[in-house]
């Protein structure tokens, strides 16, 4: 299957087809103007702000980020095309009469609150000579959208001058006032208008005057910015310096305080909160403003998301697998892209050498251990992500399965269990996952993960396994993988889903469930033979081996340990059958199942344990070739343990030193999917080999690895194909690509791709190429 990319920049989509088009207009007309080039994209997305014009500036700044991401070449700016800053210089005589003003409200007389129009007005010049002579922060630049005032009295004489522009992204106590979601702050941001400037001339004294005229100005204010943008603003909100003003104004004209500002400023990147603190008022302007803001964007119901009808893969892979993670900050989402990156590029690293600086390190030790990220908001955005992938397939298989995690190296993390028997006494958690794969193999995702620590004390618990209810046995985590699963199958009703499980999945009231719903996920399980499972005709397993042969089917066995890989000569029996319950459990009903009993004949003389399965399904099989489809649908099986050694010794997960369970399950989150990643591109670049390599890697990468790989200081203008680039970062982790090699594995496609990382880094620096930045996909 291939993905269509996708990327969002300053809230627009750019697919592959409009980035081709833009490629076109560029090379058709190279003398076209960057500001002519940005109106016609705008034209051809309908790009355009609430009053109709078009978002010139905004598709300016996404056409300089498509650039520096390397998916377009904007023109080159001409020359000749320098205009030389002049300062403006402005002239007192603006001023008029500047002799010192000190009376009453009333004694001054009508007020006059006038809007500034064109920059080149005398207003406008007014505006800047005042805010540039006596207004402390000067007169901006201002940030957005804006508004300017002018203050006369009836006699002309100027009093002062406001200011209203562009809110700020985030507010502590502003948000906590609204009570809205990341969501619904970023839709509904627009809505919100700061207050930039304020002045009452020094040589004006009068009482309330700065009261009055915030009042006039807010009256009049929605009205303005509607004639003017075509929207109205819902709440005015401003930030008043503690070391300087005390807000008596701002309190006067009914404005609410609601915190102090951290500090920080626009331009803090670093987080040194270097400026005043700034107590922040807020003002509404009109009745039902929370209702305005706080309503979500569509798609979103509070904290769940409703499912698209196609979610489409991202260029970054990290924003289609975690950028809907919805977690309670914005800046924790984009923490945990970044660290999801680093993982990516460096699997198998420690986090301090994955993450590759001191801050970025410290950033992510913060991430694990915030109490507001769960591995369920985590993974969240990627089961959604799983779902989109799973739509377009006939048929799924939900295959589920239990490891151990070893950290009995690392003895101080709190939380811990036993993982194996009394006498090795190692310690760690259960992990039972279930992953997502086409009937090819090719893993989708991950769709439920559990975890959890054994009690130290519950070592007899076996004991008692007859009289424990079913939900308090460890065997009940089968009965949840196969209910999440259900969940998936209500969002993918074209497409059949079937849970897979090994032997130890061989549970009577699990199979009475699958059976029960046919809107239900279907279900295959081997069947344990110590479990003496009846039919209607006696032992299950002496039943089968007595009907007929229906066929011979041939299956690969991958190599395992000491097992060598072999493909084994099976020989296919199967036919329905009526399943009675177990003797402790009576009540239960009879139920009718398909059973597929294969039995490798002609055994090589060095297999010791030939191959000899019992599966039991609630899928119709009537046919030979449903069976041998039943067969190969349970050999998938196989992947999940492929996944299991990736995420153990590629991602090193058991290697991480985290200190308590809470901030491993976190970081769990995350090596769980960069896993997936790995896996999936290895399948990838079997299943789809002739797909461009862009279509998963950035053009810095394998123009990189194409100069490592050919020892040459130029890229070849033809772009590999997959299969190409997959072949050559695995040839970076010790893939030989023999005749007999067959393709890549997973192993040597995470050792390839720590490699490929430094490659890169290399090819940028020597080219002096800039590090691609990315964009979240829901702020742009």
């Amino acid at each position: 299957m291939v993905y269509v990319v996708c990327m969002v920049i300053c809230g627009q989509q750019f697919d592959e087809q409009t980035l081709v088009r833009i490629g076109a207009e560029i090379e058709s007309n190279p003398t076209v103007s960057r500001r002519e080039l940005s109106r016609q994209v705008c034209r051809w997305l309908d790009w355009r702000k609430d009053n109709g014009t078009l978002k010139d500036m905004s598709c300016r700044k996404a056409l300089l980020e498509l650039e520096r991401r390397g998916k377009i070449l904007l023109p080159a700016v001409p020359k000749d095309r320098f205009f030389p800053v002049k300062r403006a210089s402005y002239s007192e005589e603006l001023l008029g009469d500047i002799d010192p003003i000190s009376c009453s409200l009333k004694e001054l007389g009508k007020i006059e609150v006038l809007a500034v129009g064109d920059r080149r007005s005398r207003n406008a010049r007014i505006w800047n000579l005042i805010m540039e002579r006596c207004h402390y922060l000067g007169k901006g630049p201002l940030c957005g959208a804006q508004m300017r005032y002018v203050i006369k009295n009836a006699n002309g004489k100027i009093l002062g001058g406001l200011s209203f522009s562009g809110a700020s992204w985030r507010i502590s106590g502003r948000d906590h006032y609204i009570g809205w979601s990341d969501g619904a702050r970023e839709r509904n941001l627009k809505y919100v208008i700061g207050n930039s400037r304020f002045l009452i001339v020094p040589w004006v004294h009068v009482a309330n005057l700065a009261s009055h005229v915030l009042g006039r100005c807010s009256r009049r204010l929605a009205a303005d910015w509607l004639k003017r943008y075509g929207y109205s603003p819902k709440i005015l909100e401003t930030f008043v310096n503690a070391d300087k003003f005390s807000g008596a104004c701002y309190r006067a004209a009914n404005w609410v305080e609601v915190g102090m500002t951290a500090g920080r400023g626009r331009q803090d990147r670093e987080n040194k909160a270097c400026v005043a603190r700034k107590r922040t008022f807020v003002y509404p302007l009109e009745k039902k403003w929370r209702e305005v803001l706080c309503e979500e964007p569509k798609g979103v119901q509070g904290d769940r998301i409703e499912e698209s009808e196609s979610l489409r893969e991202c260029t970054d892979w990290a924003e289609n697998e975690f950028g809907r993670s919805h977690l309670p900050d914005k800046r924790l989402t984009k923490r945990v892209l970044n660290i999801s990156r680093d993982f990516f590029s460096r699997p198998g690293a420690t986090i301090p050498q994955a993450c590759g600086s001191r801050s970025k390190t410290k950033a992510a030790y913060r991430f694990f251990d915030n109490e507001r990220v769960t591995m369920e908001k985590l993974l969240r955005s990627h089961y959604e992500a799983t779902t989109s992938r799973m739509q377009s397939h006939p048929v799924v298989l939900a295959v589920q399965d239990t490891t151990s995690l070893n950290y009995t190296t690392h003895p101080m993390t709190e939380g811990l269990g036993p993982i194996n028997t009394k006498g090795d006494r190692a310690v760690g958690l259960e992990l039972h996952d279930t992953l997502a794969f086409t009937p090819e193999g090719t893993p989708l995702g991950l769709l439920d993960i559990q975890y959890w620590a054994r009690d130290k004390e519950d070592r007899a618990k076996s004991k008692k396994r007859d009289v424990l209810p079913l939900e308090e046995k460890e065997s009940f985590k089968w009965f949840k993988s196969y209910r999440a699963v259900g969940e998936f199958q209500k969002k993918c009703p074209n497409t059949s889903i079937v849970s897979v499980g090994d032997r130890e999945s061989d549970i009577y009231e699990l199979i009475c469930e699958a059976s029960k719903d046919p809107e239900s996920p279907e279900l295959l399980v081997r069947s344990e033979r110590s479990r003496r499972r009846n039919t209607a005709e006696g032992r299950l397993w002496e039943v089968m081996p007595k009907e007929p042969v229906a066929g011979c089917q041939k299956l690969y066995i991958p190599g395992k340990g000491g097992r060598k890989a072999r493909t084994a000569k099976l020989e296919v029996r199967f036919r329905s059958i009526s399943l009675k319950p177990p003797k402790t459990k009576s009540d239960l009903a009879p139920i009718s199942v398909w059973a597929v009993y294969v039995r490798e004949i002609d055994v090589p003389p060095h297999v010791k344990k030939p191959v000899e399965w019992m599966l039991v399904t609630t899928v119709k099989t009537t046919t030979f070739e449903a069976a041998c489809e039943r067969i190969s649908w349970y050999a998938c099986r196989w992947g999940i343990e492929i996944y299991h050694r990736t995420f153990k010794s590629g991602c090193k997960i058991e290697d991480r030193q985290l200190g308590n369970v809470n901030r491993i399950e976190n970081c769990l989150a995350i090596d769980l999917v960069v896993a997936w990643r790995i896996y999936f591109l290895t399948r990838q670049g079997r299943e789809t080999p002739n797909l461009p390599c862009t279509v998963f890697f950035e053009d810095d990468e394998w123009k990189a690895l194409t100069c490592f790989v050919n020892q040459q200081s130029n890229a070849p203008k033809e772009i590999p194909s997959l299969r190409v680039m997959i072949r050559m970062i695995a040839g970076l982790g010790g893939f030989l690509g023999r005749k007999s090699d067959g393709e890549p594995g997973t192993q040597t496609m995470w050792h390839g791709l720590q490699r490929l990382d430094d490659i890169t880094a290399a090819y940028r620096i020597f080219n002096n190429i800039s590090c691609t930045v990315y964009s979240n996909p829901s702020s742009g």
